[in-house]
């Protein structure tokens, strides 16, 4: 016979992490700036137990560019938000979103002569 699992309900502990609406639509805007500039032309995000991760690539058939991971158990130590490079190396960690996104945003920067 079947096994009838409950629903999980708002009073459960969360099973898997996700992001919040801002931090989404922080992540998503600089996503957004980043393929007007040509950079990057895909995404996935991923969701699990551990950690909630979006995913940027420059061409759909590649590895991604950037992992933008939020790992919230690693939040007392070296930050939740980790910015990891397309060979899995960790490019920046922190505690806040914004200083993490701060080096990707940089090669937005162009300089403007006069």
């Amino acid at each position: 016979m079947g096994t009838v699992h409950p629903f999980p309900s708002s009073s459960s502990p969360s099973l898997q992490v996700a992001f919040d609406r801002v931090e989404l639509s922080r992540i998503v805007d600089l996503y957004g700036r980043m393929v007007a500039a040509g950079l990057w032309k895909d995404y996935a995000m991923e969701f699990g137990r551990d950690a909630a991760v979006f995913h940027a690539f420059r061409r759909a058939a590649e590895r991604a560019e950037y992992r933008i991971e939020k790992r919230p158990a690693l939040s007392n130590r070296q930050g939740m938000w980790a910015l990891v490079g397309e060979h899995g190396m960790v490019l920046k960690r922190g505690h806040e979103l914004g200083p993490v996104l701060a080096q990707v945003e940089r090669r937005l920067l162009k300089v403007v002569g006069d």
